[in-house]
């Protein structure tokens, strides 16, 4: 597999496929890569554990992240992705069932890009994975060099 677009850390299978589905109605689900807890995202974004050897400097443009996650929870995945210089400037999404308040402003309080509850009805789901895909990887502008200092 060539370097993933998106990195989706979803637990839920039901809500992985239907992300997959409306990825793929749109153009986006080749290069997407699927973590199912918050170690393995880790490991994938810092080449350890199974992704030993892993280029790391080739960080997905998105990463999709569902806050309850087993192991570590989605909080915690963003917390250590921000304390990295190598990925503190990753493009953070949350994507969950969750619509707390106190959920929303913890991830917020800890730089993710964006808070988005995921739509219960199909239609809306899709409609939602695809604005995300389209804003963040065809219309949003990223840093050139997300690995810089300044």
């Amino acid at each position: 597999m060539s370097s993933p677009v998106i990195l989706l850390a979803e637990d839920n299978p039901d809500d992985e496929a239907l992300t997959l589905r409306a990825l793929a109605q749109c153009g986006f689900s080749e290069r997407v890569k699927v973590v199912r807890d918050g170690a393995e995202a880790l490991d994938f974004l810092f080449g350890t554990g199974p992704y030993d050897g892993r280029d790391v400097s080739c960080l997905p443009p998105l990463i999709l992240l569902d806050l309850k996650l087993p192991r570590i929870d989605g909080l915690e995945v963003l917390r250590r992705i921000r304390a990295d210089p190598r990925t503190r400037l990753a493009c953070v999404v949350f994507f969950t069932s969750s619509g707390e308040e106190r959920d929303i402003n913890h991830a917020y309080g800890n730089h993710a890009n964006s808070f988005v509850r995921k739509p219960v009805a199909f239609e809306s789901f899709s409609r939602t994975v695809e604005q995300l895909a389209r804003y963040w990887l065809q219309l949003n502008e990223r840093r050139v060099n997300v690995h810089s200092s300044s």
